[in-house]
C-alpha cells in the first residue's frame, strides 16, 4: 500500500497550475499539518491491517518545501510503526524553497528521495511559466541534496511550451543529466481549466515528432522509460505502485485515496478541511470501470494488462496487435510498444 501526502501551499502559482494549492494562505500551515494527523490516525485504522503495511510515501502539493521540515515530525511519528524497511519516502521541492537546512532536516526525518520541480534551466522560459525559481536555484538545491546524502533524486522538465525548440530542450536535457540525478519526469505543457494559460492555449505546441524526439534523447543517456512520463537508472516505487494498481492512502485536502473497489476523497477546500479532516467522500467503483483503468494504466507503463482480467473478445483484440507488432506477449502479460498510441491501444481493446 502506498501513501500520499498532499500539501497545498506554494510561493507561487504557476500559470499552467490547476492542482488544489494556494499562495495566500501560509497562515494555516500548522493548522493543516494537525488535521493531516487527525486523517492519518483514522486512514491508518481502516487501510492497515498489519504492521510495516506502508511499501512507499509520496509527500506532493502544492509545495512541500514551503512548510518547515519541524511540521513533518509528528507525522513521522505516527508512521513510523506502519512504514516497511527500506522503503522509499520521497518529497517534491521547488528549487527557491528548499534550502540546505530544510533538505537536512528532512533528510533527518526519513525522506530518502527528492524531487525537484525543475521544469527548465532556461530563465525566460521558467518566467513564462511563472516558476519562482532561478537556473542557480536549481543547480544548487540538486547539487545540495546529493552533499547531504539524498542517493535518488529526480528532476522534472516541461517540454511543448511556446518558444520551445529542439536547441532549448537538448540544452535543458543536458543540463539535467550532467546533475547527481537518476530520475527525470518529462510532461507536456497541457492547457488546463480555471488557470491563466485556459486564455492562451497556445501556449502549448505539443507534436507527436517533438515528444518522440525528446523521448530518445533522454533515454540516450541510459534513462528508461518506464511509464509514459518518467525516466531513469531507477525506478520510482511509489510510481510503479499507480501503475500496479495498489491501494493507496490519499492524505489532505483534495487529495484521492484507493482501497479496493472504493475512492476517497478529502474535501478540496482547505478551511473546511482543517475543521473535519474526516469529511471524505466516498465512491464505489464497478468491476468494469476498475478493469478499464488497469487497461488504461497498463498500456502507459511496463506493468502491462495481466490477460486475466480480459474476456475473449479483448483478448481476441489483444492478439491482433500482438500480430501487428503493435504489442508483445510474455508470461500471461500483455505489453506496450509504444506509449504515445497507449490511450488508442486501449480503446482498441477495451471497445
Amino acid at each position: 500500500m502506498l501513501l500520499y501526502i498532499h500539501i497545498p501551499f506554494c510561493d507561487s502559482k504557476c500559470f499552467y497550475c490547476s492542482f488544489n494549492s494556494y499562495v495566500d494562505k501560509f497562515h494555516l500551515k500548522q493548522a493543516y499539518m494537525e488535521a493531516l494527523e487527525v486523517q492519518l490516525r483514522y486512514e491508518l485504522q481502516r487501510f492497515c491491517a498489519s504492521p510495516a503495511c506502508i511499501e512507499s510515501v509520496f509527500i506532493g502539493g502544492g509545495t512541500p518545501s514551503t512548510v518547515q521540515a519541524h511540521l513533518y515530525k509528528n507525522i513521522f511519528a505516527l508512521l513510523k510503526p506502519y512504514l516497511a524497511k527500506d522503503i522509499e519516502i520521497t518529497s517534491e521541492a521547488n528549487p527557491n524553497s528548499a534550502s540546505k537546512k530544510w533538505l537536512q532536516e528532512m533528510y533527518a526525518l526519513g525522506v530518502n528521495r527528492m524531487s525537484f520541480g525543475v521544469q527548465s534551466f532556461n530563465e525566460k522560459k521558467l518566467k513564462v511559466l511563472n516558476r519562482a525559481h532561478s537556473p542557480k536555484d536549481a543547480l544548487d538545491a540538486i547539487n545540495n541534496a546529493k552533499e547531504i546524502g539524498f542517493k535518488n533524486i529526480s528532476l522534472d522538465l516541461i517540454y511543448a511550451t511556446l518558444g520551445d525548440t529542439k536547441e532549448l530542450l537538448e540544452f535543458d536535457i543536458k543540463t539535467a543529466l550532467n546533475l547527481p540525478i537518476n530520475h527525470i519526469s518529462a510532461y507536456a505543457l497541457t492547457i488546463e481549466e480555471g488557470t491563466p494559460f485556459e486564455i492562451k492555449p497556445y501556449m502549448a505546441k505539443e507534436t507527436l515528432e517533438l515528444i518522440s524526439w525528446i523521448f530518445q534523447e533522454i533515454q540516450k543517456h541510459g534513462f528508461k522509460q518506464y511509464e509514459i512520463s518518467n525516466f531513469g537508472s531507477y525506478q520510482s516505487s511509489h510510481n510503479l505502485g499507480y501503475w500496479q494498481y495498489k491501494d493507496y492512502i490519499g492524505l489532505g485536502s483534495g487529495a484521492v485515496g484507493s482501497l479496493k473497489q472504493t475512492r476517497f476523497y478529502p474535501t478540496s477546500n482547505l478551511e473546511d478541511y482543517i475543521k473535519n479532516p474526516l469529511e471524505i467522500r466516498q465512491e464505489k467503483l464497478s468491476q468494469d470501470q476498475i478493469k478499464i483503468e488497469k487497461i488504461f494504466l497498463g498500456l502507459r507503463s511496463i506493468v502491462g494488462i495481466d490477460e486475466n482480467i480480459l474476456n475473449s473478445q479483448e483478448i481476441q483484440s489483444a492478439n491482433i496487435l500482438v500480430d501487428e507488432k503493435k504489442l508483445n506477449f510474455k508470461n500471461g502479460y500483455f505489453y506496450n510498444k509504444e506509449y504515445l498510441l497507449s490511450d488508442e491501444i486501449a480503446l482498441f481493446i477495451s471497445s
